[in-house]
């Protein structure tokens, strides 16, 4: 889907630590682990250039070098990045808005985006829905089908957004045909510049818990736009959700899906496991639903599942004495495992 009226800014967040994709993690930032053969964020970079958005700025903290080396200048993109580098303590969505204030510079209509997302939701759609009402703020919602553990948004009947609600307290159960499902944010969003009006100043904060409930109470518009049902929408926050929408991607629910320079023993049996960069796989390996990170030598007879394996040289000495001893994971050989 390409198009796009008007070009806009937007900004992509990817600072956060990606503590629940550990320890996938101890090297990278979320948005750098690599989907469909390349860094989760550059499906972000596509999507967003794809309607039009050729000035961007992604905020940095954890690992920022990760992403710079993924991204670059942007060019490869057809767009132009600029970084946010966030130092010392991590600012939170509202915070990260306020520190790039400069860099973004919007004199109109942006578009904010969690780096952490693959979608082909209509950004132009969207953006009507925004321009129709007038808003201070649209938000980019989806019906919470899976009840999964995503925070409610209430919307009143003229589509504004109202308040944001915890969790459902049935959490993982199907939603009833004759009851409509719970919406959840996307993390995605249209902003007008006034925005920042709400938005305290160089303090940590979040959109959704302290910078909409201001404006709502304000009386600004702050409006939900909900995506189509038959619009991906994959969020990568966990080792099981990483490995499961990996499959599903690749099209195949038992998928091995490998980087570069693999080598993987004849004899060896593989499902649902992703394999980075030169990873080597010995003689009568058996891997069920298992993640392996970049340089792993997997010994001839080892048998994993529900796994996350990454090197454990790449660890530094007391921390990986440390990780070991609280029981965050074990180290067995030259790897450190962690059990999902």
């Amino acid at each position: 889907m390409t198009s796009s009226v008007h070009a806009m800014k937007a900004m992509l967040l990817a600072a956060g630590f990606g503590t629940r994709l550990f320890p996938l993690t101890l090297d990278r930032p979320k948005p750098a682990l690599p989907v469909l053969g390349q860094p989760l964020i550059a499906h972000g970079v596509a999507y967003l250039a794809r309607f039009g958005c050729r000035e961007l700025v992604v905020n940095l903290h954890y690992r920022g070098e990760a992403i710079q080396s993924a991204l670059g200048d942007g060019s490869p993109f057809g767009c132009r990045i600029t970084y946010s580098h966030e130092e010392g303590a991590i600012l939170g969505t509202g915070g990260a808005l306020d520190h790039a204030k400069a860099l973004l510079n919007p004199t109109e209509t942006f578009v904010v985006m969690n780096g952490k997302l693959l979608t082909d939701i209509n950004l132009e759609a969207a953006r009507a829905t925004h321009r129709n009402h007038r808003a201070l703020a649209t938000l980019i919602l989806k019906p919470n089908l899976r009840r999964e553990r995503f925070s409610v948004v209430q919307v009143d009947e003229g589509g504004a957004i109202r308040r944001f609600a915890p969790p459902p307290s049935d959490a993982g159960s199907s939603v009833p045909v004759w009851e409509a499902p719970p919406l959840f944010f996307t993390g995605i969003q249209l902003l007008e510049p006034e925005i920042f009006d709400y938005i305290p100043p160089g303090v940590f904060s979040h959109t959704t818990t302290d910078v909409y409930p201001r404006a709502i109470a304000d009386g600004q518009r702050v409006m939900a736009h909900v995506a189509a049902p038959d619009e991906a929408w994959y969020e990568f926050s966990t080792l099981e959700r990483y490995l499961d929408l990996s499959c599903r991607l690749a099209g195949d629910e038992r998928a091995v899906i490998r980087g570069a320079a693999c080598q993987v023993a004849s004899d060896a049996s593989l499902a649902r496991t992703i394999l980075w960069n030169r990873v080597r796989v010995g003689a009568k390996v058996v891997l069920r639903e298992v993640i392996v990170g970049d340089g792993v030598n997997l010994p001839d007879g080892a048998t994993l599942s529900r796994s996350a394996v990454v090197r454990a040289d790449g660890i530094d000495p007391p921390a990986l004495d440390a990780l070991v001893a609280e029981g965050k994971g074990k180290l067995v050989g030259e790897n450190f495992i962690v059990h999902f």
